[in-house]
Protein backbone atom coordinates (compact mmCIF):
# COMPACT_ATOMS: atom_id res chain seq x y z
CA UNK A 1 0.00 0.00 0.00
CA UNK A 2 0.91 3.10 -0.87
CA UNK A 3 0.73 6.65 0.96
CA UNK A 4 -1.49 9.07 -0.08
CA UNK A 5 -0.32 12.07 -1.75
CA UNK A 6 -1.56 14.59 1.40
CA UNK A 7 0.57 12.64 3.92
CA UNK A 8 3.49 12.62 1.22
CA UNK A 9 3.24 16.29 0.85
CA UNK A 10 2.77 16.75 4.63
CA UNK A 11 5.95 14.98 4.98
CA UNK A 12 8.22 17.33 2.31
CA UNK A 13 7.04 20.28 3.53
CA UNK A 14 8.63 18.89 7.29
CA UNK A 15 11.94 17.65 5.55
CA UNK A 16 12.62 21.52 3.38
CA UNK A 17 11.43 23.03 6.97
CA UNK A 18 13.53 21.33 9.43
CA UNK A 19 16.13 19.63 6.75
CA UNK A 20 16.65 21.58 4.25
CA UNK A 21 16.54 25.08 4.66
CA UNK A 22 18.53 25.07 8.15
CA UNK A 23 21.42 23.21 6.39
CA UNK A 24 21.39 26.16 3.37
CA UNK A 25 23.91 28.69 3.18
CA UNK A 26 22.23 31.93 4.37
CA UNK A 27 24.42 33.71 2.21
CA UNK A 28 23.11 31.81 -1.41
CA UNK A 29 20.11 33.57 -1.95
CA UNK A 30 19.29 31.92 -4.90
CA UNK A 31 19.05 28.26 -2.91
CA UNK A 32 17.27 29.98 0.12
CA UNK A 33 14.57 31.25 -2.81
CA UNK A 34 14.07 28.57 -4.50
CA UNK A 35 14.17 26.89 -1.29
CA UNK A 36 11.32 28.73 -0.51
CA UNK A 37 9.44 28.56 -3.48
CA UNK A 38 9.59 24.83 -3.87
CA UNK A 39 8.21 25.39 0.14
CA UNK A 40 5.24 27.68 -1.38
CA UNK A 41 4.54 24.95 -4.33
CA UNK A 42 4.09 22.36 -2.04
CA UNK A 43 1.38 24.00 0.60
CA UNK A 44 -0.68 25.20 -2.54
CA UNK A 45 -0.83 21.80 -3.87
CA UNK A 46 -1.60 20.50 -0.24
CA UNK A 47 -4.43 23.41 -0.48
CA UNK A 48 -4.80 22.55 -4.02
CA UNK A 49 -5.62 18.26 -4.13
CA UNK A 50 -8.65 17.93 -1.68
CA UNK A 51 -10.59 20.05 -4.10
CA UNK A 52 -9.28 19.26 -7.79
CA UNK A 53 -11.99 17.04 -8.21
CA UNK A 54 -14.73 19.20 -7.27
CA UNK A 55 -13.22 22.22 -9.02
CA UNK A 56 -13.04 19.77 -12.26
CA UNK A 57 -16.50 18.87 -11.92
CA UNK A 58 -17.93 22.46 -11.07
CA UNK A 59 -15.96 23.81 -14.91
CA UNK A 60 -17.07 20.83 -16.72
CA UNK A 61 -20.78 21.99 -15.08
CA UNK A 62 -20.47 25.62 -16.11
CA UNK A 63 -18.95 24.79 -19.58
CA UNK A 64 -22.42 22.13 -20.44
CA UNK A 65 -24.22 24.95 -19.43
CA UNK A 66 -22.64 27.75 -21.42
CA UNK A 67 -22.64 25.10 -24.37
CA UNK A 68 -26.38 25.03 -23.98
CA UNK A 69 -27.11 28.59 -23.85
CA UNK A 70 -24.55 29.23 -26.69
CA UNK A 71 -26.95 26.30 -28.74
CA UNK A 72 -29.83 27.76 -27.44
CA UNK A 73 -29.69 31.21 -29.08
CA UNK A 74 -30.35 29.46 -32.42
CA UNK A 75 -28.02 30.42 -34.71
CA UNK A 76 -26.88 27.43 -36.23
CA UNK A 77 -22.84 27.71 -36.49
CA UNK A 78 -22.17 24.24 -35.37
CA UNK A 79 -21.16 21.31 -37.25
CA UNK A 80 -23.82 19.19 -35.28
CA UNK A 81 -21.82 17.87 -32.62
CA UNK A 82 -22.41 19.96 -30.39
CA UNK A 83 -25.56 17.91 -28.59
CA UNK A 84 -23.59 14.94 -28.50
CA UNK A 85 -21.21 16.29 -26.40
CA UNK A 86 -23.13 18.00 -24.21
CA UNK A 87 -24.70 14.56 -24.05
CA UNK A 88 -21.81 12.86 -23.25
CA UNK A 89 -20.13 15.80 -20.33
CA UNK A 90 -23.50 15.45 -18.89
CA UNK A 91 -22.67 11.20 -18.78
CA UNK A 92 -19.23 11.88 -17.35
CA UNK A 93 -20.88 14.64 -15.07
CA UNK A 94 -23.51 12.27 -13.80
CA UNK A 95 -20.65 9.74 -13.45
CA UNK A 96 -18.24 11.83 -10.97
CA UNK A 97 -21.20 12.09 -8.50
CA UNK A 98 -19.36 10.16 -6.14
CA UNK A 99 -16.52 12.08 -4.85
CA UNK A 100 -12.75 10.94 -4.40
CA UNK A 101 -13.37 10.72 -0.92
CA UNK A 102 -16.42 8.91 -0.96
CA UNK A 103 -14.47 6.25 -3.48
CA UNK A 104 -11.26 6.41 -0.67
CA UNK A 105 -14.10 5.22 2.02
CA UNK A 106 -16.05 2.97 0.29
CA UNK A 107 -12.61 1.12 -0.20
CA UNK A 108 -11.27 1.01 3.29
CA UNK A 109 -14.66 -0.42 3.94
CA UNK A 110 -14.73 -2.71 1.65
CA UNK A 111 -10.92 -4.09 2.59
CA UNK A 112 -12.36 -4.59 5.85
CA UNK A 113 -15.04 -6.59 4.96
CA UNK A 114 -13.41 -8.94 3.04
CA UNK A 115 -10.52 -8.86 5.62
CA UNK A 116 -13.50 -9.88 8.15
CA UNK A 117 -14.76 -12.48 5.10
CA UNK A 118 -11.49 -14.17 4.72
CA UNK A 119 -10.50 -14.64 8.17
CA UNK A 120 -14.19 -16.46 8.55
CA UNK A 121 -13.73 -18.40 5.68
CA UNK A 122 -10.36 -19.26 6.23
CA UNK A 123 -11.33 -21.14 9.73
CA UNK A 124 -14.29 -22.82 8.33
CA UNK A 125 -12.84 -24.44 4.75
CA UNK A 126 -10.28 -26.39 4.15
CA UNK A 127 -8.38 -28.43 1.51
CA UNK A 128 -9.57 -27.19 -2.09
CA UNK A 129 -11.28 -24.72 -0.88
CA UNK A 130 -8.79 -23.27 1.37
CA UNK A 131 -6.17 -23.41 -1.75
CA UNK A 132 -8.51 -21.72 -3.45
CA UNK A 133 -9.43 -18.89 -1.37
CA UNK A 134 -5.69 -18.14 -0.72
CA UNK A 135 -5.54 -18.21 -4.37
CA UNK A 136 -7.90 -15.63 -4.52
CA UNK A 137 -6.25 -13.84 -2.06
CA UNK A 138 -2.87 -13.91 -3.42
CA UNK A 139 -3.83 -12.89 -7.00
CA UNK A 140 -6.16 -9.56 -5.97
CA UNK A 141 -2.92 -8.74 -3.65
CA UNK A 142 -0.75 -9.69 -6.56
CA UNK A 143 -2.38 -7.38 -8.67
CA UNK A 144 -3.13 -4.30 -6.29
CA UNK A 145 1.03 -4.45 -5.48
CA UNK A 146 1.50 -4.19 -9.01
CA UNK A 147 -0.12 -1.10 -9.50
CA UNK A 148 1.34 0.64 -6.37
CA UNK A 149 4.78 -0.28 -7.47
CA UNK A 150 4.08 1.31 -10.97
CA UNK A 151 2.23 4.46 -9.31
CA UNK A 152 5.22 4.99 -6.88
CA UNK A 153 7.96 4.07 -9.99
CA UNK A 154 9.06 7.85 -9.65
CA UNK A 155 10.38 7.54 -6.33
CA UNK A 156 13.08 5.69 -7.60
CA UNK A 157 12.88 2.54 -5.68
CA UNK A 158 12.41 -0.27 -8.66
CA UNK A 159 15.59 -2.34 -9.67
CA UNK A 160 14.05 -2.02 -13.09
CA UNK A 161 11.49 0.62 -13.49
CA UNK A 162 11.32 -0.28 -17.59
CA UNK A 163 9.77 -3.84 -16.82
CA UNK A 164 6.93 -2.06 -14.80
CA UNK A 165 3.74 -1.32 -17.37
CA UNK A 166 2.82 2.54 -16.41
CA UNK A 167 -0.13 3.19 -14.11
CA UNK A 168 -1.51 4.47 -17.42
CA UNK A 169 -1.84 1.34 -18.80
CA UNK A 170 -2.65 -0.55 -15.70
CA UNK A 171 -5.49 1.97 -15.39
CA UNK A 172 -7.01 1.25 -18.76
CA UNK A 173 -6.31 5.36 -18.95
CA UNK A 174 -4.35 5.47 -22.19
CA UNK A 175 -5.60 4.77 -25.42
CA UNK A 176 -3.48 2.50 -28.45
CA UNK A 177 -2.96 5.86 -29.78
CA UNK A 178 -1.16 6.76 -26.84
CA UNK A 179 0.95 4.15 -25.78
CA UNK A 180 4.74 4.23 -26.53
CA UNK A 181 6.02 2.82 -30.12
Amino acid sequence: MHMRPDIQIQSMIKAMTDTVLPALDPGNKLAQEQARLVLGMLALLRRQLPVQFAFDCDELQRLIALSQALRALDVDVTDGTQRQDEAKALDVLAGAQSSPADVLAAVRHLRSVIGTQVTRLYAVVDGDARLRLQQLVLDCSEEQLLRDRALLVQQGWEPDPDALPSIETLLGLLTVSDQPA
